[in-house]
Order: structure tokens, then sequence, then C-alpha cells
């Protein structure tokens, strides 16, 4: 079932980090419809976040989709070279975000290798975020997609991921942002899914 807009405008975006960790992250680009499990998030707070894009209330040509209402894509480019993909949550000019590091794949197979130049499929295919949004077809021109149409999309597949699966531990690549680089926002799934990916 597709996760609808009351999943996403929540206030407590640490919540919904770990909340997404377990639901399939979806995409139909081009008519190749490629799905695959969340395993790992991270958590940033809007303007009181100094890891946060949005940080001190900045608003950019690329930034201004966090001000938007939760329900949407904030897919940006990193280095150049990988379009990020995180979810915007909460309500109207409140820009909290989770990024998407990590998943496994579960249908889409041929297209996700197809996509990042892979002969054969590993678990390692969708290991990091910047792998993730290449294998599913996130580019960063599709920043800011409402998450409730039927181009990209969450959905809730009844697969759960108890608290005590859940690893908590500071964010990746922030060191910029000083003392909230400590923050605990970053979550992983650690249980197997026991997924056989087609």
């Amino acid at each position: 079932m597709k996760l609808d807009l009351s999943f996403y405008t929540r206030e407590n975006v640490v919540q919904i980090s770990k909340e997404l960790l377990g639901k399939a992250l979806c995409t139909n680009i081009g008519g190749n419809v490629t799905e695959a499990i969340i395993t790992e998030t991270e958590a940033y707070a809007g303007v009181t976040d100094k890891a946060s894009h949005a940080y001190g209330g900045r608003r950019t040509k690329r930034t201004e989709i966090m001000f938007s209402k939760g329900g949407h894509a904030y897919i940006y480019l990193c280095y150049g070279m990988y379009s990020l993909f995180n979810v915007v949550t909460n309500v109207e000019n409140i820009p909290h975000a989770v990024l998407i590091r990590g998943a496994v794949a579960l249908s889409g197979i041929k297209t996700m290798l197809e996509r990042t130049g892979n002969k054969k499929f590993t678990n390692e295919l969708l290991a990091g975020p910047g792998k993730l949004s290449k294998a599913l077809g996130l580019h960063f021109s599709l920043t800011g997609i409402s998450l409730l149409h039927n181009t990209v999309w969450i959905e809730d597949k009844d697969i759960m991921v108890y608290p005590e699966n859940i690893l908590a531990t500071p964010r990746i690549g922030i060191d910029y942002a000083a003392e909230d680089a400590l923050l605990p926002y970053r979550f992983v799934a650690k249980q197997n899914f026991n997924i056989v990916p087609h």
C-alpha cells in the first residue's frame, strides 16, 4: 500500500526516518518499474540542524522544495556526479528531510544492472545513496516530484523492523556540522529481510 500524505507530514523527522526502514522505494521511469526495501536512512531536522541544507532558514533554488509540505522528493547533485534522494517531511515551511542511504533490491534487477553498468547482481548494488539513486533512476532532474503519484513512491509491504533491530549512529560525511555531526540521526536496519530479488 502506497504511503499517504499523513505519513510524511508528521513533526518528528527522526521517527519518520526510522519508520522508513523496511518500506519499499518504488520508481516507474520510462516504463521500467524498480523496487527496493529501504535499509538505511538519515534524518535532517531543518533550520536548527547544522547538517541540513536548510539550516538557518537557507532558501535557494535547490532547497526551496524542502520548504514545501511533506510527501515530495528532494534530489540534489553531490560532487557534480551523484544524485542523492531525500524524502521531504513535516508541514509547509518546516524543511525536514530524510536521506535514503541504502536499500535491498526487490524487483527490476535487469533495469538496475543496465543503469549502473553492472554485469552481475550483488548485495552491494544499492549500498550507498549514489548507487541507490542511479539504480532506481532517481536523477536530480526529478527533484520536487510528488511521492503520492506513480513515478516515484514509497509502499508499506508489511515488513516490520523492530526497534531492537535498528542501529543508530552519527550521520556520514558531515564533519562541517560541528556538534550536530554527532547526533545519532543515521539509522540502519540490522535484520536480514530474506528477499529474493527479481
